[in-house]
């Protein structure tokens, strides 16, 4: 395969992941979530999607592949394989600010703050360091009167809030 068939390949790999959406979040892509990492072509010339879970059990996964699977079949972009790597350690860092706007209309508080990892394509480890008590903003008032309900939400990677103000419970979208 010539470079240029190559890289268009990939370019078209890329445009038709971006339309993969979360399988819990379905307004948000797994390219927007930072799920979707690399694509590139393998030694073979084989075209592979490396992705990163958003925690190490998260059971959407076998669903992001197959959503991937499907969608490069569908556009004809040939043989592939789909590579899931676990470090770096995927961060809410890697969420894109378009993304955050995206879960705060669909209702749920995206993640304050930064980790203060790396760059996805940077493998340094991740320092976890305490975060600051801040007041989540209701995503659909805007209040920052809000109280925390459970640690966990409808997925472990959510917190559950209610705002004190307008009263409507809300998953908040932990910050790690």
């Amino acid at each position: 395969m010539n470079s240029v068939h190559a890289n268009a390949t990939i370019e078209r790999a890329w445009s038709v992941l971006e339309a993969v959406p979360d399988p819990e979040i379905p307004v948000v892509s797994i390219r927007e979530l930072g799920i979707l990492r690399e694509v590139r072509h393998g030694d073979d010339g084989v075209l592979e999607v490396v992705i990163t879970p958003t925690y190490s059990g998260c059971p959407a996964m076998s669903q992001i592949a197959e959503d991937i699977a499907r969608a490069i079949e569908q556009a004809e972009l040939g043989a592939h394989r789909i590579e899931t790597v676990l470090a770096p350690a995927w961060t809410t860092d890697w969420i894109t600010d378009d993304a955050r706007e995206k879960l705060r209309r669909y209702g749920i508080a995206p993640p304050s703050g930064t980790c203060g990892s790396t760059p996805a394509t940077t493998a340094k480890p991740i320092r976890f360091v305490p975060y600051k008590k801040e007041a989540i903003p209701c995503p659909r008032c805007g209040s920052t009167h809000t109280e925390k309900l459970a640690q966990f939400g409808s997925t472990a990677c959510k917190a559950l809030y209610r705002c004190v103000d307008c009263r409507e419970p809300f998953d908040y979208f932990k910050p790690y």
